[in-house]
């Protein structure tokens, strides 16, 4: 599976449908990610799927795991930083 790479432009202005909120890019593992809800929007063929019935919830063992990433990568929010 190849990973394409979202449009700078675009993650400036990506917020999670639900709480409105910015998102963290995993380029890598092809998601976005909200930690305050714990949920992850996949990207599909380099186009996020930003609906609510389509992210999924994560358990708190891959939160952690994500945030920990978040702060060893120095993952900028999509907006707000």
């Amino acid at each position: 599976m190849s990973v394409m790479s979202l449009d700078a432009k675009l993650l400036q202005i990506l917020a999670c449908p639900q709480d409105k909120g910015a998102l963290y890019y995993f380029e890598a593992e092809g998601f976005l990610y909200n930690p305050r809800l714990q949920r992850k929007y996949n990207i599909v063929e380099g186009i996020p799927v930003m609906l609510v019935d389509e992210a999924v919830t994560i358990d708190a063992s891959e939160h952690d795991r994500l945030s920990q990433r978040i702060l060893d990568r120095h993952i900028a929010p999509t907006f707000g930083s």
